[in-house]
């Protein structure tokens, strides 16, 4: 039988579970919030609309765990409103009238209502036309937080009576700082090496919220030794790039990406695209390889290689993962299958080089406006030919400056033989010779 006295004292509050550790760490002052600083510092819209105490409605657009709750509370607190919150997933009419009415009610008592609508891209059409009267009369100073982009997924009379504000992925020195403000909190170093800590920042990709969860998941797993990056992937039950302390796993995968998709290797390409993917990186950071290889590799044998990586791009942040996979691979594989040619990139090298040693040469004055009559009597514009009144939309005159004009080192775009190129050649061929002919007198 118990005894009686090991019984819980039903008279005593049980304790109160543990905050977890991004509530615990919420800032408590619009200067606590890291990585916006480019909206909430003093020359920041947001902080401009603090000093000046003229807080108007607003969109925060911006990935997850950058900070939109945390800066609506915060505007509340510092302008002296009451915050009040829905969801779209949660909330429908009837719930929206009784915020309104609510808020109605206090600004009759001399007290205004910050409200916080978070996904607001989710209420439909109806929904967010019940925030016009109520913004546009000052009943509530609304506060919408999306991830997705407000010109697509809000009405534009609603848009047009907020300012939209960008919120950037938190950089890793913004994650660092969390990081920090949490050893700082726990009053001790969080069990990590320092590899294991930068693989951990890599993970989060932006997100704060994560990387404290994360954090939360390295201390409860502690043991007597810090958790490596081996460590830490059992933990969390992910598979990464190794990581060491420069990185290049990281950009080991990258380049070995790149290569497979200049070498029109697809089977390379999509597999390590897969790694990065797994390794937790985010889609932008294929993407921005994707948009390189394709003007650096593929560039004008096949133009709509660029057309499709940002098409998929921008199909990808619309729908996001796991669906946008499919974008993703679809890039990739145009991408590496299409026909290569680097001539337009190692053109334009050769002319940043060129201008480099000719910047002090001026235009022929055949090709200079001229606005005015003294420039006309200097002889700015003087026998400039309009293309359009000569045959083919072609005259042959001469653009490049006369100290350059015709010699090997202005002789910068080679087009291929592969894919569209092959058009662009027969063209610059044709023209040539039709500039010859003209220069001789033949045409």
């Amino acid at each position: 039988m118990t005894d009686l006295f090991d019984q819980p004292d039903a008279s005593q509050p049980a304790a109160a579970p543990p905050r977890p550790l991004a509530d615990a760490l919420r800032p408590g002052s619009l200067a606590e919030v890291v990585g916006q600083d480019h909206l909430l510092g003093p020359e920041g819209p947001i902080g401009r609309m603090v000093a000046s105490g003229q807080l108007s409605s607003l969109i925060l657009w911006g990935p997850p765990g950058t900070g939109k709750t945390t800066i609506a509370r915060l505007l509340a607190d510092t302008a002296g409103m009451r915050f009040a919150a829905i969801s779209a997933i949660q909330s429908g009419v009837a719930d929206l009238r009784k915020v309104f009415d609510e808020a109605r009610l206090r600004r009759g008592q001399g007290q205004r209502t910050l409200l916080f609508a978070d996904e607001i891209h989710r209420f439909n059409k109806a929904q967010q036309d019940s925030f016009l009267p109520v913004v546009e009369d000052g009943t509530i100073v609304l506060v919408g937080a999306t991830t997705e982009n407000p010109s697509f997924e809000l009405n534009a009379a609603l848009l047009s009576r907020c300012f939209v504000f960008v919120l950037n992925r938190l950089d890793a020195t913004a994650l660092g700082q969390l990081l920090d403000r949490a050893e700082a909190h726990l009053g001790r170093p969080l069990p990590l090496t320092a590899e294991a800590r930068q693989v951990m920042v890599d993970l989060a990709g932006g997100d704060g919220r994560y990387l404290l969860g994360m954090a939360e998941q390295a201390l409860a797993a502690a043991g007597d030794a810090p958790l490596d990056p081996a460590a830490l992937a059992r933990i969390l039950q992910r598979r990464m790039v190794g990581h060491d302390k420069a990185g290049d796993g990281h950009y080991d995968l990258l380049s070995a990406f790149h290569k497979s998709l200049r070498g029109s290797d697809v089977d390379a390409a999509l597999y390590y695209a897969a790694r990065i993917m797994e390794a937790g990186e985010v889609a932008d950071t294929v993407f921005r390889r994707l948009a390189c290889a394709a003007s650096e590799d593929v560039g004008l044998a096949d133009p709509q290689a660029m057309v499709q990586v940002i098409a998929a791009w921008q199909a990808f942040d619309r729908v996001g993962w796991p669906e946008g996979r499919l974008f993703l691979g679809q890039a990739i594989a145009y991408v590496a299958t299409a026909p290569k040619s680097n001539a337009q990139h190692r053109a334009f090298d050769a002319a940043l080089a060129l201008a480099g040693k000719t910047g002090h040469l001026r235009p022929p004055m055949s090709i200079l406006n001229a606005p005015t009559q003294l420039m006309k009597e200097l002889g700015y514009n003087a026998g400039y030919l309009y293309d359009h009144d000569h045959p083919d939309a072609f005259s042959g005159q001469e653009f490049l400056p006369e100290a350059i004009a015709g010699t090997p080192a202005a002789r910068l775009y080679a087009p291929q033989e592969r894919g569209f190129e092959r058009e662009v050649k027969r063209r610059m061929a044709w023209w040539a010779g039709l500039r010859a002919r003209r220069r001789d007198g033949a045409e």
